[in-house]
């Protein structure tokens, strides 16, 4: 069969297009090693007085008890300089496949774009990444930092009741899978959860998911060797807990209020619909953007492209919503 893909956005194709064919290089079993280790030295941690950015911000590394006995979550909070009362809380879960990234390196981007306009304290989780961990690894350190901060919100400065789960691409499955999570535990009460490309179906057999092989810069090869790196043995497994892949769950309903973003020329593109679409089969609220001639991470490789601030500007406006500024 052909799968005639959609064009790429024409100022996102010349941004992708000046990077090199690098972008769209794929994840392989057998490169994930030296995958992981070219990711870390282009994305070094900046340091907490980095991150302060000449005073502007507040920032602190913090450490939640983990699932294990005597093991630690390392969580980094921030939030902007000088601002009384308690704060909503973004809480933020990093992307990269569950393979790569850190707490850290997202950091600026989410302060400058959301925390210093909307007043809000952000935290970000240094969850383990696979194949060193896999499910339910990741999503129970998310959750134990998650009720951590929750307990201890007076100290931290956070307002409790105003909690947002977000995540982008890796980070928004895990904050999809931590929102079924702490629903069904009775955990901590969110109030909106905010997916941004999120990787949420293993199985990787959606129609965008084809016809997009070999093109976006996050294929249905790199997708399924983070899948299995992920989940091991369990990897395609029937019973596979919802926690582990969110498409999976049967049962959507009593979920916060959902934003969620996709390319329409991205490899996760049809998961993402599917998942807005059986929340509002649900009864429940989503709000869903298919972002034309786009592909996966095209707002960090383009971000002055009209499409990229159309979509940060949108991202904005709902959180400005659902926190009542």
């Amino acid at each position: 069969m052909a799968w005639r893909a959609p064009e790429f956005d024409q100022e996102l194709r010349a941004a992708l297009a000046a990077v090199g064919e690098g972008a769209r290089e794929p994840v392989t079993p057998e490169g994930l090693a030296a995958r992981q280790q070219r990711d870390a030295a282009a994305r070094p941690r900046p340091t907490v007085q980095e991150l302060r950015a000449d005073g502007r911000f507040e920032v602190t590394e913090l450490c939640a008890p983990g699932v294990e006995d005597g093991s630690e979550v390392t969580l980094v909070s921030a939030r902007p300089a000088g601002v009384n009362g308690p704060l909503p809380l973004l809480y933020y879960l990093h992307g990269g496949g569950m393979i790569m990234g850190n707490a850290w390196s997202v950091l600026p981007r989410v302060l400058r774009e959301w925390a210093l306009p909307l007043r809000l304290a952000v935290i970000s989780v240094e969850y383990r990444l696979a194949p060193q961990a896999r499910y339910p690894g990741p999503v129970e350190d998310c959750y134990a930092g998650l009720v951590w901060a929750a307990d201890h919100a007076a100290a931290l400065g956070l307002d409790a009741d105003r909690v947002i789960l977000a995540g982008k691409s890796a980070g928004g499955g895990l904050a999809a899978a931590l929102a079924l999570l702490t629903r069904d535990r009775g955990g901590p009460v969110p109030i909106g959860q905010l997916l941004l490309s999120p990787m949420l179906d293993d199985r990787n057999d959606t129609f965008s998911s084809h016809q997009l092989a070999g093109r976006d810069t996050w294929d249905r090869t790199s997708n399924t060797t983070a899948w299995q790196a992920a989940l091991g043995d369990r990897y395609g497994a029937a019973d596979l807990p919802p926690y582990a892949a969110p498409a999976r769950a049967t049962d959507l309903s009593g979920l916060p209020p959902a934003y969620l973003e996709v390319g329409s020329a991205e490899t996760l593109r049809d998961e993402a619909v599917a998942y807005a679409n059986a929340i509002w089969q649900a009864g429940g609220e989503a709000e869903l953007h298919v972002w034309p001639g786009a592909f996966h991470g095209f707002d960090t490789l383009a971000p002055r492209a009209v499409l990229s601030q159309d979509a940060r500007d949108a991202r904005t406006r709902w959180l400005r919503r659902i926190i009542g500024r």
